[in-house]
């Protein structure tokens, strides 16, 4: 059983790899010659600290917080440039040009005039569409100070999530670390006492089995907790170097 299930875990890290190499934007083979994808190691240890920060760290950390509150200020924006248009624009400039009273003395430079000021401009739209249009943009605004909240609330309920996960994982790997070490003196036990003719092979098999199940659930528990890890590095958005792990680790 143990050995058939083999050619299913090789097949698995091979759809793997080419997954990454996808993603990279590479060949599906073109992983396959790394070194630390083609030889067995053992799964990353989690660290013991994870500078989570305080809760308005995400504000500047999660992209998709910053994109909401970029939207906040882009609708404001917008309502400052639809209240411009209640008002007259001024464009300053000049004029020169000639003024005559007959054809003939149209080229006198006596004739020649020039001007320089401001001259106001009214705006295009009516007073009417100019206000409802600020409105508009004021009710956008009001939608994006509501979206911006919920993308923090989600941002909030994420990182809480994948905290209790972590942390109910990582208790339940230690129970089961404390499950092979009772399993595998079992199986010495076990082992002994049929060396000694005190009981039957089927006894050394049981153990053995009880062991091997208890090893499986740790190697896969331990990969969740990495992946739950992972996570929460998402969920929080990251943006810490290692000086910020060694300050949170003291």
């Amino acid at each position: 059983m143990t050995e058939a299930q083999i050619p299913l875990l090789e097949s698995s890290a091979r759809r793997t790899i080419y997954a990454l190499s996808v993603l990279l934007d590479r060949e599906p083979g073109a992983l396959l010659t790394v070194e630390e994808l083609s030889r067995a190691a053992e799964i990353p240890a989690a660290p013991p600290v994870v500078p989570i920060g305080v809760p308005s760290d995400l504000l500047h950390r999660r992209p998709d917080i910053r994109r909401a509150e970029a939207d906040i200020h882009a609708a404001t924006a917008r309502i400052g440039i639809a209240s411009a248009d209640l008002y007259p624009k001024v464009n300053i400039g000049g004029s020169l040009g000639w003024q005559a009273g007959s054809t003939g003395s149209l080229f006198d430079p006596l004739s020649r005039f020039w001007s320089l000021g401001p001259s106001p401009v009214l705006p295009l739209l009516g007073r009417g569409r100019a206000l409802s249009n600020i409105e508009l943009q004021k009710t956008l605004e009001e939608q994006s100070i509501l979206a911006y909240r919920q993308v923090v609330l989600t941002a909030i309920q994420e990182v809480e999530n994948t905290l209790i996960a972590s942390a109910k994982e990582q208790e339940h790997r230690n129970s089961l670390q404390s499950a092979v070490a009772a399993n595998r003196k079992a199986t010495e036990l076990a082992t002994q006492l049929y060396t000694q003719g005190q009981t039957d092979f089927i006894n050394v098999l049981s153990a053995q089995q009880s062991l091997y199940s208890s090893e499986d659930a740790l190697v896969q528990s331990t990969r969740t907790v990495t992946i739950e890890l992972i996570a929460l590095y998402k969920a929080l958005g990251g943006g810490w170097d290692q000086s910020t792990q060694a300050d949170a680790g003291d």
